[in-house]
């Protein structure tokens, strides 16, 4: 039976505040096109239209009305779900401890030192079995679409060894098939060095030129990510790596300035990155090479936050006009959660954030940044009904306002509750 879902009475549609695809930049985040007393039609999974609750009955014929399941949204908004272009969702175990030794003193890379951090994780996932990583990130991307999450990138970087990193893609590329939403899957061979090369050119040469052809060669990822930072890849090595795998048709992405002006954001725009993610220290220099890219700028304020370091300078990328979007970096050592709703408060709190441009971050230019903004991002007709209905709150701007608590009543995927 085809099932179709008629909307109404909507107290605010979040639509797309300019008609074309396009990420919004600098001043355009604030934009919000807000269609009050709304109806959306949904039929087989889409959206078949979208109007105000007044011309209902012009738009869709008696017959439609009489015979469709009818969901009355009073009081509610309807905004796009959330599309986050930044996760670490498969790993074998989490990190608690690393939080209680940062409490007490130790740093990023002392914790490294004492066995912790991303070497860590790579030890547990060895040991674990393919069957067990996809139960436990399949557990955890229910829990995330039911916080609102409509489309997940995910990025390997817990293997360090050709055999484990394969073995995360794997799993990642069986996520992709089973997952009810858009994922993307990121090879991040270059996250950190394993302890046991004396020279860290043969990990490289590694990466380069045994994983990325594997990888390659199986069509398991879509990007290919390095850790350009201080204590993990230099910008050489970044460019060395990325290079290898657009030869392999992997686009580059890359981790940068986290902990340092590490020349990562040079390194990234050099080689046509389609993101560059953290950017916590930045300068004027990485904001004109940002303008002047078409290079995204995804902002993870859940692990400034968590981490207790200072956030990345989002007003001042926002008055150099960026496209800047939001993410969770859902990992198990510097940022354990993925709730992107939690983003949206940090982003107005931390990053000083105007609810309006914090929704648009973390929608339509987070879509551009896994480029899944022909899927995800946005209300229109003919896309998929990938929709967050509110509970009955002021307005838009009560979500971020409001933290620890949802805002969020019901998550619509594909035209079914979640």
């Amino acid at each position: 039976m085809h099932h179709s879902i008629l909307l109404t009475h909507i107290k605010g549609i979040w639509l797309p505040p300019v008609q074309e695809i396009r990420p919004l930049k600098g001043s355009e985040l604030a934009l919000t096109n807000l269609l009050p007393d709304g109806f959306i039609f949904i039929k087989n999974g889409r959206i078949e239209s979208i109007g105000r609750m007044e011309d209902l009955e012009d738009d869709l014929p008696e017959s439609t009305l009489q015979s469709v399941a009818n969901q009355d949204c009073t009081g509610r908004y309807v905004l796009p779900a959330f599309a986050d272009a930044h996760s670490h969702l498969v790993f074998a175990a989490w990190r608690e401890n690393e939080m209680e030794m940062r409490l007490s003193g130790k740093t990023y890379l002392e914790i490294a030192e004492a066995g912790g951090g991303i070497l860590n994780s790579a030890l547990r996932l060895e040991n674990a079995p393919e069957e067990q990583l996809l139960e436990s990130a399949m557990a955890r991307l229910e829990a995330l679409i039911k916080t609102g999450t409509g489309a997940l990138e995910i990025k390997s970087g817990y293997g360090l060894s050709t055999e484990s990193e394969l073995k995360m893609l794997r799993v990642i590329r069986r996520i992709k098939e089973e997952a009810p939403i858009p994922i993307r899957a990121t090879f991040l061979g270059a996250h950190a060095i394993p302890k046991k090369y004396s020279d860290r050119k043969d990990y490289i040469q590694l990466v380069a030129e045994e994983m990325i052809p594997a990888v390659a060669a199986e069509n398991l990822a879509d990007y290919c990510d390095v850790f350009c930072d201080t204590g993990f890849f230099t910008p050489e090595e970044t460019e060395y790596i990325l290079s290898a795998g657009l030869r392999h048709g992997l686009i580059p992405k890359v981790h940068a300035n986290e902990l340092a002006r590490s020349g990562g954001v040079q390194a990234g725009i050099k080689m046509g990155a389609r993101s560059l993610d953290h950017l916590e220290c930045v300068e004027q220099e990485e904001l004109d090479l940002l303008a002047a890219s078409g290079t995204i700028p995804v902002l993870l304020p859940g692990t400034a936050f968590f981490l207790g370091i200072h956030p990345p300078p989002a007003r001042r990328m926002i008055e150099n006009n960026l496209p800047v979007a939001l993410s969770s970096d859902y990992n198990p050592g510097t940022c354990p959660s993925g709730n992107m709703e939690f983003v949206l408060s940090m982003a107005c709190a931390m990053l000083k954030m105007q609810p309006a441009e914090a929704m648009n971050a973390a929608t339509i230019n987070s879509a551009f940044a896994m480029d899944a903004e022909q899927e995800a991002g946005r209300i229109a007709t003919g896309r998929m009904a990938n929709l967050l209905i509110t509970k009955p709150i002021p307005s838009p701007a009560f979500i971020p306002y409001h933290f620890g608590e949802s805002s969020i009543e019901r998550v619509m995927i594909r035209g079914k509750w979640m």
